[in-house]
């Protein structure tokens, strides 16, 4: 048996294993996300495969985290395999976090919740009132820009890093915009683009290969600004093919980059195709990059127990897409 409990940040789904997983060896949570690929796929594909699942699911496995200076560590896994970083994820663990009593928090204030995850550390800054999580920031690893102007299928994008590698280009480019009627055609051209882009030595993450190649692509379209803020609305198709129904949090982080570089020093509010948000800053500027801060809120929607029965023909599951 298999427990879980499910949250959801921004709409995209984020189920956490509390209980029944795998025993993964490794001197940090990197070299334990290596041993989930040989030891844990079959139980990924149990989880986030139908029947349990869906072809956009996401979710995480806890490990211990590298040393005491973080609470957790986490492997994030979707329907094709394991990721590098989750933003939307690391948004939803702080509140569990909170929520369970794994990290103790005042009635009234801010709680640091320190989780190591493949990309790195990450901070999910916990905001409470009243007894209540009302608001949680992702502060993610240095984010930077890769290169700009790269041709791929037809268009032309920029690489960006954010906790994983991003293709960025408008919406328009491919003559669409980011709106759920155009999701199909969305996630054909993400799937040229990432195809086209296999190999390219702009993909290449420059101190750790195991972080290296396209993980998503994002789409967006510019909207008006307001309230001292620029706004745009992306779509991020992750994996192969996967649809990310909230702004993404690594993906926001990359998209942050690039505006940093082309000169934004304000506040980035990011819009999901879903119509939820997060509101992004550059809290500050090291060697490496900018370090993003990611305001976003992740809500618990369930608890569950899962199973497999031996004799089901189904078995762990399939993906019908």
């Amino acid at each position: 048996m298999i427990t879980t409990v499910d949250y959801h940040t921004g709409g995209e789904p984020f189920r956490i294993v509390t209980g029944g997983g795998p025993d993964l060896p490794g001197e940090d949570v990197p070299a334990r996300r290596i041993a989930a690929m040989e030891k844990a796929d079959d139980l990924r594909r149990l989880l986030c495969h139908e029947p349990r699942g869906h072809a956009d699911m996401y979710g995480c496995f806890l490990v211990p985290p590298d040393d005491p200076g973080a609470h957790l560590g986490a492997l994030f896994w979707h329907k094709d395999g394991f990721s590098t970083a989750c933003g939307h994820g690391t948004i939803a663990l702080g509140a569990y976090a909170v929520h369970e009593g794994l990290v103790a928090a005042p009635a009234d204030g801010v709680t640091d919740v320190v989780v190591d995850v493949p990309s790195g550390r990450v901070t999910a800054r916990v905001r409470t009132y009243g007894g209540r999580v009302r608001g949680v920031t992702f502060v993610n690893v240095p984010s930077y820009v890769l290169a700009r102007d790269v041709p791929a299928a037809g268009v032309r994008v920029d690489l960006a890093y954010g906790g994983a590698i991003y293709a960025s280009l408008p919406a328009a480019a491919v003559g669409l915009s980011v709106e759920p009627r155009h999701l199909t055609a969305l996630v054909g051209h993400a799937r040229r683009i990432k195809a086209a882009l296999a190999g390219h030595p702009a993909t290449r993450h420059p101190d750790d290969d195991r972080l290296s190649g396209v993980y998503g692509v994002i789409f967006h379209d510019e909207l008006p600004d307001a309230d001292g803020a620029a706004h745009q609305r992306n779509v991020t198709v992750f994996a192969d093919g996967e649809v990310d129904r909230s702004p993404c949090g690594s993906g926001t982080a990359a998209r942050l980059a690039l505006l940093h570089d082309a000169g934004l020093r304000g506040t980035l509010v990011h819009h999901s195709v879903v119509g939820s948000s997060f509101v992004a800053r550059v809290a500050g500027v090291v060697a490496e990059g900018v370090v993003p801060e990611i305001e976003g809120m992740a809500y618990r929607t369930g608890r569950h127990v899962f199973e497999l029965d031996p004799e089901d023909p189904i078995g762990r599951g399939f993906v019908l897409r």
